[in-house]
C-alpha cells in the first residue's frame, strides 16, 4: 500500500524532484505520449560527503518518460526504460537499494514488479493509477507479503497530484494519430476540477498520523528546475 500525503505535509525534497519528474512527463506530452514521466534518485547517509555537497537532496542517476509510441514498445514505461538506464551504466549492483524513485503517476502493476525485483528501495509518486496501481491503487505489489522472495518497498503519494492530473487530462483532449480508428475530440471540455483523494485512500502510518511531520529546508535556488506549460 501506499501512504498518502496532503499537500501541508509534502517536502522541499519530495517537491523538488517531482518537479523534475513533472517535466519529463511535460517532454512525454510533447511526443504525444501518455504524459508520464520519472526520476531515480540516490539517497545519501546524512553527514557523508555526498549528502553535504547536494544539500541532503540525493544524486539523480536516472531520468526518463513514456517512449511506447516511439519506439513502438509497449513495455517501455518511464519507470522501465530508467531501470535499464541504470542496469546498462553501473557496476553497482546495491545502488537501486538506496534509491528513491519519484514518478508523476502511480506504477503500474508491471512497473511496480519489476521496481520490487530490482530491489528499489522506496516509491513517490503524484496521482494514484485507479485501473493499473501497483502500490495500493488496484494491488499492493510494493509490500504485498506473498511475495516472501523480493524486498519490499515503501510509497508514497500525493506530490503534485493535481499537476499530473491536469498533464494527463490536457493529453486525453488530443486525437491519438497512433490508435487504429482515432476518437474525435473537438467536443470535450477540459475538466479544470480535481476531486479530493478518497478517505480510504488515505492510509494512515502506524502511529496515527498521517505522515511525518515535513522538512522545512528551503530549496536552494540552484536546485529549483523550471516547470514550463503544467
Amino acid at each position: 500500500m501506499a501512504t498518502y500525503i496532503p499537500p501541508e505535509s509534502q517536502t522541499d525534497v519530495d517537491k523538488y524532484w517531482m518537479r523534475m519528474a513533472l517535466e519529463m512527463a511535460q517532454e512525454a506530452y510533447d511526443a504525444s505520449e501518455i504524459p508520464v514521466g520519472c526520476v531515480f534518485v540516490e539517497q545519501t547517509p546524512f553527514g557523508s560527503p555526498l549528502y553535504l555537497q547536494t544539500e541532503g537532496y540525493g544524486r539523480m542517476i536516472a531520468k526518463s518518460r513514456n517512449r511506447t509510441n516511439e519506439l513502438r514498445n509497449a513495455t517501455l514505461h518511464a519507470e522501465l526504460e530508467a531501470i535499464g538506464e541504470i542496469l546498462r551504466t553501473s557496476d553497482d549492483k546495491k545502488l537501486l537499494e538506496r534509491t528513491s524513485l519519484y514518478v508523476t503517476i502511480e506504477p503500474c502493476i508491471m512497473c511496480a514488479s519489476a521496481l520490487r525485483q530490482v530491489g528499489i528501495n522506496h516509491v513517490v509518486y503524484g496521482a494514484g493509477n485507479e485501473r493499473f496501481g501497483g502500490c495500493g491503487s488496484v494491488v499492493p505489489i510494493n509490500d504485498e507479503p506473498l511475495l516472501k522472495y523480493q524486498k519490499p518497498y515503501t510509497a508514497l503519494g500525493g506530490v503534485f497530484r493535481d499537476e499530473a492530473i491536469m498533464l494527463l487530462r490536457r493529453f486525453y483532449m488530443t486525437e491519438n494519430s497512433n490508435a487504429p480508428q482515432p476518437r474525435k475530440k473537438q467536443t470535450r471540455t477540459l475538466k479544470t476540477e480535481i476531486p479530493p483523494v478518497p478517505p480510504s485512500s488515505r492510509i494512515h502510518t502506524p502511529n496515527g498520523s498521517l505522515v511525518p511531520s515535513p522538512s522545512n529546508t528551503p530549496i536552494p535556488v540552484s536546485f529549483t528546475p523550471t516547470l514550463e506549460n503544467v
